[in-house]
């Protein structure tokens, strides 16, 4: 039986002036970030549908039984923004449910809810994120720091595993992992289980960490999907494909 993921996000626009000598033009390029997740999935237990960053705004569901056709939802690098203001409150003062309120209860009822790091993740970049004391903040297995909480670490750092070799997300990976060059900085909170750190001389900070949520099972990666943070070295390493597919299992319950 397939599991059916949502993810949310890693996507975005970006606007460039172009100046040739007494001449300038604009471009603006569309870019995806989470093509080396879709290819992990591609083939497995997964049904995965990616909503990216612009449509979520709009259509995400804005009601229980619209989440409830998921298992698991992943949110990554897309800000508490675009849940709270569609078009309807941006822009017509219109009352309409609160997304993040109704994640919270979509993963107290049984669902899984992930996170995933990047620059609007967390708290993200200047702290615009705005994930920290919100509802979905409530169902992670962590909280978030009130200001900008990235981790750039250039030189790279290789992940601490801090639970056995056998537990269902970390199984069938083995070996050193390959270089990370940064993460979000979080804070555990009491009955979280970290899974693995950045190493002791990086401050070991959490980065893959399970919790519980009434029902449900919630789970963090504080580091990206893919480039910056993640190079192409940690994408082509095989367990890069296998720590996806359980982090899936354990938040679906296959595992």
């Amino acid at each position: 039986m397939s599991k059916r993921v949502l993810l949310l996000g890693e996507s975005w626009v970006s606007s460039a002036t172009h100046y040739k000598g007494f001449d300038q033009f604009g471009s603006v390029t569309f870019h995806l970030g989470a093509e080396p997740l879709v290819k992990a999935l591609e083939n497995t237990e997964f049904e995965l549908t990616y909503m990216p960053a612009h449509e979520v705004v709009e259509k995400l569901p804005f009601d229980l039984e619209g989440l409830k056709a998921f298992d698991a939802i992943i949110l990554s690098d897309i800000g508490a923004n675009s849940l709270l203001l569609p078009p309807a409150v941006w822009m017509h003062s219109r009352p309409m449910p609160n997304r993040l309120k109704l994640l919270r209860q979509w993963t107290a009822e049984g669902g899984g809810l992930m996170m995933i790091g990047g620059y609007f993740s967390f708290q993200g970049i200047d702290g615009k994120a705005r994930w920290r004391n919100t509802p979905v903040e409530e169902a992670l297995p962590v909280t978030c720091l009130p200001y900008d909480d990235r981790l750039e670490i250039p030189e790279g750092f290789s992940a601490k595993i801090t639970a056995p070799k056998d537990h269902p997300v970390l199984q069938g990976i083995d070996g050193k992992w390959p270089l990370l060059l940064g993460a979000n900085e979080v804070v555990l909170k009491e009955g979280a289980e970290v899974l693995a750190t950045l190493p002791d001389d990086e401050g070991g900070h959490p980065l893959l960490v399970s919790g519980t949520y009434g029902e449900g099972r919630s789970l963090v990666w504080t580091s990206d999907i893919g480039p910056h943070w993640v190079p192409g070295e940690f994408i082509q390493w095989p367990g890069y494909d296998q720590l996806w597919k359980n982090c899936l299992g354990w938040l679906t319950r296959l595992k």
